[in-house]
């Protein structure tokens, strides 16, 4: 076991060359996906000849790869390692709410849904999930299942069901030697002995971020970092620094 883990990430772009991604748009999974499936498609022509009663289904193509993710958006502030829950664990004294269900649904929706008037359509999109999932897509399909209310009646847990077709194409394979870039937000999970100038190094090939890294996850030092604590490593402009 490496002892990382790193969130689903979804990122949207209103091209079909995946150029221009809509950054404000980004969804971070607030927990990963309790599931996903992979689905595969052989095209063949089953017609038989005529006057044959036997048929040989002949190859034809092969269709386009559908992913399929299953995982919950939660009001309540219980769930263990979820980004609202360990956000409120980094900064005790924070007065801010959890984002509710609707607010991370919206979030969701804004990313993956939403028509967008300048390309006519809802956006093109890649999901990143680690090394297991580097997918080109659009979506195609999507259950909304409310399974928990509070006493008010109003929904505080989510279940979303989710189909996304994909999209290959020559662009979609450079932009995805892009994904592993600095420009994304990063979340690692510290195991014993990692040290976080280290850490950084590895995100950014260049350790000087290490301060700016333990401002965003509020530490109060660099030297000792918590082992099972999550640190979120977001994009830096490299001019900057």
């Amino acid at each position: 076991m490496s002892g990382k883990l790193e969130k689903l990430i979804i990122i949207s772009f209103r091209d079909k060359n995946f150029t221009d991604e809509v950054k404000e748009s980004r969804f971070t999974a607030p927990i990963n996906p309790e599931s996903f499936t992979k689905n595969f498609k052989v095209e063949r022509d089953a017609r038989a000849a005529h006057g044959s009663a036997g048929r040989d289904p002949k190859f034809t193509s092969t269709g386009p790869q559908e992913l399929k993710l299953d995982f919950i958006l939660d009001g309540t502030g219980t769930m263990e390692g979820y980004v609202e829950v360990e956000n409120k664990k980094m900064d005790k004294d924070s007065k801010a709410p959890y984002l509710s269900v609707h607010e991370q649904l919206d979030a969701f929706l804004k990313c993956v849904y939403d028509y967008d008037g300048d390309i006519h359509s809802p956006r093109y999109l890649i999901v990143f999930w680690g090394s297991e999932i580097k997918f080109p897509c659009v979506l195609t399909n999507l259950d909304v299942n409310h399974t928990l209310f509070d006493p008010n009646g109003y929904p505080i847990r989510v279940r979303l069901s989710a189909s996304f077709l994909g999209y290959i194409t020559p662009q979609s394979q450079a932009a995805l030697k892009r994904i592993n870039s600095p420009d994304l937000t990063h979340i690692r999970q510290v195991k014993l002995g990692d040290r976080l100038d280290l850490m950084t190094y590895k995100i950014y090939n260049d350790s000087r971020y290490v301060l700016q890294v333990a401002a965003a996850n509020k530490l109060s030092t660099i030297r000792r970092i918590t082992p099972g604590k999550d640190i979120y490593f977001p994009p830096f402009d490299k001019n900057e620094s």
